[in-house]
């Protein structure tokens, strides 16, 4: 059997044949199955103004469990990293009130994440524990009636950049300086900066708006440990 993929063209670059491949099927679901991408063909099919490539895929069916038509979720390693530190995702969008937005310094003096406010009742903090994460592979997910389709909050970047953290240390919001990895759209690869495995990284506040990890600008209720 062979399986079609329709895969956005911003994730072609990183694939070729003979990378394995694992997808399943909602006849079976739970049950995995695998290949290997076999062609990556060069004929574009363009949906709505997005442009997807189709990856033919060969895959053994020993017990004729995959039929014509069927529809797979495949996932494809691209890359992987052993023995890494890593922290939430959301460690990384996560802005204490006061501070700049991402990507911008300040040198101003912050108050103390923790003062009381709203009648005087402190916030806590939800937290996050970096950590080492024994492999990680950036998966991309592709269903073939998607076209492409993807989250950018989840998108893969490889590259390394500058990032800012908050660890909480005394009771108080301290910001560490990192540069980041790979990210499989959950955890994110920690390659410089002085933040130490085991430290707890804030990934909320109960009462504070975390901006886009949060959907409709809905508040945090309750503390939550990742």
């Amino acid at each position: 059997m062979e399986v079609h993929t329709n895969v956005a063209e911003s994730d072609i670059g990183r694939l070729k044949p003979g990378m394995r491949v694992t997808f399943t099927v909602d006849a079976y679901p739970g049950e995995p199955f695998s290949g290997s991408i076999r062609d990556i063909r060069n004929a574009p099919q363009v949906v709505q103004s997005v442009v997807t490539y189709d990856a033919v895929i060969d895959v053994a069916n020993p017990e004729l469990k995959l039929k014509p038509g069927m529809t797979a979720t495949v996932s494809i390693v691209t890359d992987r990293r052993r023995d890494v530190l890593a922290v939430p995702n959301t460690a990384l969008r996560f802005r204490p009130e006061g501070a700049p937005p991402a990507g911008m310094a300040s040198d101003a003096p912050r108050g103390p994440p923790g003062a009381p406010q709203n009648g005087g009742g402190q916030r806590q903090r939800e937290s996050g524990e970096s950590r080492r994460q024994g492999e990680r592979g950036s998966q991309n997910q592709w269903r073939r009636e998607r076209g492409g389709e993807s989250d950018a909050d989840d998108a893969v970047a490889p590259v390394a950049v500058k990032r800012t953290v908050y660890v909480l240390a005394d009771g108080d919001a301290v910001p560490r300086e990192v540069t980041t990895g790979l990210t499989d759209g959950r955890v994110t690869e920690i390659t410089g900066g002085n933040l130490k495995e085991g430290e707890m990284v804030i990934v909320g506040v109960v009462g504070q708006n975390t901006g886009p990890g949060q959907r409709g600008g809905q508040q945090q209720r309750g503390p939550r440990i990742l």
